[in-house]
């Protein structure tokens, strides 16, 4: 009876230390699991590259503040986004991490330009964009399916593309930076606001170069007000519009307020019911922005987004002005790397040549274009 008893005890001890292992397993499959997912996303944004060490000067200067740049790279224009990047990098004494998002058809091609040239001590993370993740959401005429650029909804996902920073900007690749990045990482936002925007009626460049706009830089040339569900939103059609080609956004406040999860309802609502101005918004990417963060964003330093430098209005900058300007921006038709563009010297400065010669085509193509 007594041996029994001890076989049972014995029996127990074995079964209890079987299932403490079997715990103490699944909870490390468990965290295993965890860190899988965080460095993975379901919308498609994988991480490609990463170069994780800081450059000696940084380290020399025991500057550590990391900030996070977004920029999105199509093969088309990924010279506008080297040289963006290149004037960001070297204006900059902090640590910046650029955060490249691109099609996985662009990756070899963008990874070769950065390590083959003078970029390759540059921190960055290339990201594969799937455009998969804007099925239902992006209404797409068949006779104009080249005209889409996915990537540029690629500003709507900043929390999945860099999922550990408080704070991160994010910039278009048709931008010259003339000045530290900091500056514009240290934009004070308002309590509650997830992003700050430079506003299209006010701004320097504004007051500069496009006087008499109209309606092109309210509400108005953005919105269909004759629908109903715009209508119902009581937003004043003569508001101020802002400009999305560069901003700041505060990640912690972006997913309290499930920013991402409102700029898809609103481009979901757009496919069934048209709500975009047909007549003189520029921009789909626009309008879900303008709905979401209408009266609910700050502003950043005008000096910080000079725009219209890629259409006529740009050409009635002084050099004086140019040169002051912290960040110009050739938003319209014409690019600097087309060289018709107002001052697409200044661009041509930060270009760094393609060493593949890929781009140089491209180039020479939209300059034979934009001649005609």
């Amino acid at each position: 009876m007594t041996l029994r008893k001890v076989n049972i005890s014995i029996l127990i001890v074995a079964v209890v230390i079987f299932l403490l292992v079997l715990h103490h397993n699944f909870l490390s499959l468990s965290d295993f699991l965890k860190r899988e997912l965080s460095d993975s996303s379901p919308l498609g944004l994988q991480p490609i590259d990463f170069i994780p060490a800081a450059p000696q000067r940084l380290i020399d200067e025991r500057n550590d503040k990391e900030i996070s740049v977004v920029i999105a790279a199509s093969d088309e224009r990924l010279g506008g986004a080297i040289a963006a990047m290149n004037s960001i990098y070297h204006h900059t004494r902090s640590n910046v991490v650029f955060h490249i998002v691109t099609l996985n058809d662009t990756v070899d091609h963008l990874r070769l330009w950065l390590s083959g040239t003078a970029l390759k001590n540059m921190r960055y993370r290339i990201l594969d964009f799937d455009p998969r993740v804007l099925e239902g959401k992006v209404q797409v005429d068949p006779q104009k399916a080249d005209t889409f650029k996915p990537l540029t909804f690629a500003r709507f996902y900043l929390p999945s593309l860099v999922p550990h920073a408080e704070k991160v900007i994010y910039v278009d690749d048709d931008v010259i930076v003339q000045d530290d990045i900091l500056e514009l990482y240290n934009t004070p936002l308002k309590p509650g606001h997830a992003a700050a925007f430079s506003d299209d009626c006010d701004s320097t460049t504004s007051k500069v170069a496009v006087r008499g706009a109209g309606n092109q830089y309210n509400y108005i040339g953005f919105l269909d007000y004759k629908k109903e569900t715009i209508r119902k939103l009581a937003m004043k059609a003569n508001t101020c519009s802002f400009n999305p080609g560069v901003f700041v956004a505060n990640l912690t406040e972006w997913k309290l307020q499930n920013i991402t999860k409102q700029l898809e309802k609103w481009m979901a609502l757009n496919v069934i019911e048209e709500l975009y101005s047909k007549t003189l918004a520029g921009s789909i990417t626009t309008p879900p922005l303008l709905i979401v963060f209408y009266k609910q964003h700050s502003s950043i330093d005008p000096m910080w987004n000079v725009r219209h430098l890629g259409s006529s209005a740009g050409k009635r900058y002084s050099p004086q002005f140019v040169k002051a300007a912290k960040l110009l921006h050739w938003n319209g038709h014409f690019k600097p790397w087309g060289r018709t563009a107002s001052y697409a010297e200044v661009w041509e400065k930060w270009y760094v040549p393609d060493p593949t010669g890929k781009f140089n085509l491209i180039r020479r193509h939209s300059e034979a274009y934009e001649a005609k």
